[in-house]
């Protein structure tokens, strides 16, 4: 597969790398899984995945224990997940993951992100089935086991399939295959590093030097909301 990271992860990184953007946004997902599951980490695994995932973007503990305590909190606004579609510049295919405490201001600024660079909101589901769906671990290999024997272990787990490179070990199955995978691998006690759900374009398109330059200020606008979490594109 050979796609551990997407094409656009040093930029994202790059982006990503100011505290101010990251936190908030790993910080709603902390407390959506504590909303959800409770805020015992230990009882909610969603939760625990969070915090992991957030430590891994050395997030301050007192960032995480807050964002928690905003879950149980009687003045917490409810926080939800959603996700818009849409054909940004020169027809490159967006699928927009999002978590707000208020939806009606989350669609006005994406679709306003959208019609001003000559694109539109579509339906949601239009675009499905561009997409395919994967659970992506990064996770520490154990120095006892080398990658094949990792695959045959977690074969029955729904492995599909493992990336091995300099940005470390990932491992992809059917993002119906998540929870499945996660206690194969807590119960074998493999160190998770990171996991999440991600999107992967199922016809990727190339597109020209200048068609990108647009396309990335595009992208660089969508990302930088406060409220969006991910965007997957269809760019090859």
């Amino acid at each position: 597969m050979g796609r551990a990271f997407e094409y656009r992860k040093a930029a994202k990184m790059k982006r990503w790398g100011h505290m101010s953007r990251v936190f908030p946004k790993l910080g709603k997902l902390i407390t959506i899984a504590a909303k959800e599951g409770g805020p015992d980490p230990d009882m909610n695994p969603k939760l625990r995945q969070a915090i992991l995932n957030a430590k891994a973007e050395n997030m301050p503990k007192d960032n995480i224990d807050a964002a928690i305590k905003r879950a149980t909190s009687k003045d917490a606004a409810d926080m939800v997940e959603i996700v818009y579609e849409g054909k940004g510049p020169h027809g490159v295919l967006c699928v927009v993951e999002c978590a707000t405490d208020n939806t009606t201001r989350t669609v006005a600024n994406v679709r306003s992100y959208f019609n001003k660079n000559g694109g539109s909101l579509v339906p949601t589901g239009s675009l499905e089935f561009m997409f395919t769906r994967k659970a992506v671990f990064q996770i520490e290999l154990p120095a006892s086991m080398d990658k094949d024997e990792l695959e045959l272990e977690l074969i029955d787990a729904g492995l599909e399939e493992i990336d091995e490179s300099e940005d470390g070990v990932f491992l992809y199955t059917d993002w119906t295959a998540y929870g499945t995978m996660h206690e194969a691998l807590e119960s074998r006690k493999i160190n998770i590093i990171k996991a999440n759900l991600q999107r992967f374009a199922n016809n990727p398109v190339s597109f020209t030097d200048e068609e990108m330059a647009s396309i990335e200020a595009f992208l660089d606008k969508v990302e930088d909301d406060e409220d969006v979490q991910a965007v997957y594109t269809n760019i090859g």
